[in-house]
């Protein structure tokens, strides 16, 4: 039995967003039914929607008709799940919001993902990406990206992808709580709030700077001259091929570092006086250049094969390729580990696509066709006449947190696989991070005690422990056979030297759910190499796909080119507010949660896979999934200004705009608005939208000289309350528009926390709300903060044999 049969789901959502949420349910079992409009969901045009859509059933339907809605309550009261993405009160307006349907089925689980969420100044704006990109600022974020003044458009899709698994969360911690309770209830989060998830410590260097602003200076990865202003410029090198082919070393360790310098045939620096303090040389900004041309020129000197043959010599070496579209599920990792299919489609034939987001040992997906529009309208309408399945009445009440009980124990280091646990937290899991006793790496990763590690610490329990003793792993191994979870991060074979395997595990806590969380794989070509977000983000295509075709793969590129080329490259997909790192922790946490459920509904204890590779595919899937005739997604254009004309940043009188007006309704309310300034509806040419496709060069040039007309800030005022989406752009800081009382906090976006060094401090808040179940925002902790009471608790330990273990540094305090 697949771990979701028996469930039904109810999917109204007619982009990604909310594909990917049912998805998951479709890929282990779930009846998913996907209720399009008449014409079809918007997705169908792309070439990822056989993955998107696949194992679901379709019914067309018209949700402004009576009947239509009718048939949607009839299918409600036999549900489990319902997803909508609508803008906030369409449903209502409909007679299909939560109240209206939970009155139906108070067992039914209600999720809605919006724009912004359902308080602050945007609660009723449209939830497209670009329109929370700007507002935000994360277009603002990444201007290294392009020459240009303008803030570039950014194409991955990262506040949409982190709503959809924030929406994942919550949807399967309801469905755990609705276990006890018996009774379902809303599940709300939204992609302005979800993409915070992504950020690793730009919170806290914010923080750090207002606060002390003599603490440590935050300086930019180049100066204004070009020059790299940071050692991590080497380390993190991205270099041109000899045969034209971009790639990302990660040698952020001393010993990487030293072997990739070797490896160029510079290693002889390290003892020639002239390159003392090699790779810092203080404020030498063109010694810092000079090395920095050196490597980029040594690197060329050789092909993609040569660097390869050198890769598999020397462990201590290694570089991921930049791929880009479909290239990122030819990695052989991804192909080892069975992540990537090709799966027979009834339209399309084979289609190349990434597998289930969590591979599991007891409990495998099974992945089957996407439906054509409206195949299954016989057997809904069938199935919605039937009688609603009599619901025992069940009083409603506030359930507490919906996973209170549940115990995680993390094994695992820096961010991607310890934030997958910290977003467990807030739903109320306990989490024992075990670290050195010197501290997970993450907290000083930045110069300023704790910053870099204070969001990813968030409401845990730290047990400072020196796993190199066979006294520390006797204890973690006790603490493992107690708890729920045991998520590890290392790489392949780690766990297993240290009886702290699976396998190992289940012999005592055969009911254990263990996540394997690791950058690659826990075996395999890659299982043994180092990941680290910007190798990860390369491999799985967000820089190339950030840049488009602003940065060339050519083996011709002059040197001013190369290293203008690698700094774009570099900010396409290496920033702390959002990186793979970011996207990864958040398919951890989906796999956590899988789990539980899984377990809970009669899956029992078993093994499953997470990986950095498969998450990023999964946030990759418009640009990765191809079949033969696929239609290619859309770009952003040279200027890196949008996609088309209607998708697209201007530029104000002061200030930049971004328009979003993709639906014919979106067209005919922008038109009308724009009457004064041009007669876009008495125009042929944009009559239609084939039209408007068709003449691109002209809409641009005429809607560029309306927007010149008024500032940014007077258009958004103009504008957005007449249903058209258009915003001023952002171009402070992401935590600068946060800590507006007017936005951040009205938004509901944060939480008030004291920490034991930065004491009383706002954090982000829990990113997914509940109608019935609570969330807590808990601060950061130190490295062995909780140490005695742990051992004391899971190991029996008293006073006196803690204080032993503490003078022998087998554990920190």
């Amino acid at each position: 039995m697949l771990p979701f049969e028996g469930l039904r789901v109810i999917d109204i959502s007619p982009n990604r967003v909310g594909a990917q949420v049912s998805q998951l349910f479709a890929d282990f079992g779930a009846d998913v039914i996907q209720i399009e409009p008449p014409g079809g969901a918007s997705i169908r045009h792309s070439a990822a929607y056989p993955f998107w859509g696949r194992g679901k059933r379709s019914v067309q339907l018209d949700l402004h008709q009576h009947a239509d809605r009718d048939i949607v309550r009839d299918l409600a009261r036999q549900a489990d799940i319902l997803i909508e993405t609508q803008q906030t009160g369409v449903l209502d307006g409909f007679g299909l919001g939560y109240s209206d349907l939970s009155a139906l089925n108070p067992r039914l689980i209600y999720t809605s993902i919006t724009g912004f969420g359902r308080q602050g100044p945007y609660a009723h704006t449209a939830g497209y990406e670009g329109i929370v990109d700007a507002k935000l600022g994360v277009f603002k974020v990444f201007e290294r990206m392009t020459p240009q003044t303008a803030p570039p458009f950014v194409t991955v899709p990262f506040a949409g992808f982190s709503a959809t698994q924030v929406a994942i969360h919550g949807t399967l911690a309801a469905l755990i709580e609705r276990e006890r309770s018996g009774l379902g209830q809303w599940v709300e989060t939204n992609l302005a709030h979800a993409f915070l998830s992504l950020d690793t410590w730009a919170w806290f260097e914010d923080l750090i700077w207002n606060r002390w602003p003599d603490a440590f200076k935050v300086s930019s990865s180049y100066d204004d001259q070009g020059r790299p202003m940071s050692p991590l410029t080497f380390m993190l090198m991205i270099c041109l091929t000899k045969d034209g082919r971009w790639l990302q070393f990660a040698s952020v360790a001393p010993h990487l570092y030293a072997a990739l310098m070797k490896a160029l045939g510079l290693d002889w620096m390290f003892t020639d006086p002239e390159w003392a303090g090699l790779p810092v040389f203080g404020e030498n900004a063109d010694k810092r250049f000079e090395l920095w041309t050196r490597m980029l020129e040594a690197a060329r000197s050789k092909t993609l094969a040569e660097w390869n043959a050198i890769f598999d010599a020397d462990p201590n070496v290694f570089a991921e390729q930049f791929r880009n579209g479909p290239g990122a599920l030819e990695h052989p990792q991804l192909i080892h580990d069975g992540f990537t299919v090709d799966l027979h489609d009834t339209e399309r034939g084979a289609v190349r696509q990434p597998a289930a987001l969590v591979k599991a040992s007891r409990t495998p997906a099974v992945l089957k066709s996407a439906p054509l529009l409206d195949e299954h309208r016989a057997e809904i309408l069938e199935l919605a006449a039937q009688p609603a399945p009599a619901i025992a009445t069940v009083e409603s009440t506030n359930s507490g947190l919906p996973l209170a009980g549940v115990t995680v124990l993390e094994l695992a280091t820096l961010f991607a696989g310890p934030h997958g646990a910290t977003m467990l937290t807030d739903l109320g899991a306990r989490v024992i991070k075990i670290e050195p006793l010197a501290g997970d790496r993450i907290r000083n990763i930045i110069p300023f005690p704790e910053s870099g590690g204070a969001k990813v610490m968030q409401g845990k329990e730290s047990l400072a422990i020196d796993l190199s003793t066979d006294e520390g792993k006797a204890i973690v191994r006790e603490i493992a056979s107690k708890v729920d979870v045991v998520m590890q991060g290392y790489r392949a074979g780690a766990m297993r030297k240290m009886g702290l395997d699976y396998e190992s595990i289940k012999a005592t806590n055969p009911n254990v759910i263990y996540v394997n969380a690791p950058g690659y794989g826990v075996d395999g070509p890659y299982g043994a190499r180092p990941a680290y977000a910007p190798s990860i983000g390369a491999a799985t295509g967000l820089p190339l796909a950030n840049v488009g075709d602003t940065v060339p793969e050519s083996a011709d590129l002059t040197m001013p080119q190369i290293q203008d080329s690698a700094r774009r490259l570099s900010a396409a997909g290496t920033m702390s507010n959002a990186q793979a790192d970011g996207i990864a922790a958040l398919g951890v946490a989906s796999a956590i949660l899988f789990g539980l459920a899984a377990r809970q509904r009669g899956g029992g204890g078993q093994e499953l896979f997470s990986s950095m590779l498969n998450t990023g595919a999964h946030a990759m899937s418009a640009q990765a999934v191809t079949y033969d005739g696929a239609p290619k997604e859309p770009a952003a254009d040279q200027g890196l200004r949008g996609l088309g004309s209607l998708y697209r940043i201007y530029d104000a009188k002061e200030g930049y705009v971004f328009l979003a007006a993709m639906t014919p309704g979106d067209w005919e309310r922008l038109a009308r608005a724009l009457t004064p300034f041009a007669d876009l509806s008495g125009d042929e040419r944009f009559r239609t939208h084939a039209g408007r496709s068709a003449h691109p060069k002209e809409l641009i040039e005429i809607l560029s000289g309306v927007f010149a007309k008024k500032t940014a800030a007077e258009w958004e005022a103009e504008l957005l309350p007449r249903g058209i989406g258009c915003v001023e752009l952002n171009l402070e800081s992401i935590e600068r528009k946060l800590n507006d009382p007017a936005f951040g906090v009205a938004s509901g976006y944060l939480a008030t926390v004291t920490h034991p060094i930065f004491d009383e401090h706002e954090r982000i808040a829990p990113y997914v709300r509940f109608s019935r179940s609570l969330t807590q925002a808990l601060p950061g902790v130190l490295a062995g903060q909780h140490t005695d009471a742990l051992l004391a608790e899971f190991n029996g330990k008293s006073p006196a044999e803690i204080d032993d273990l503490a003078a022998r540094s087998v554990v920190g305090r």
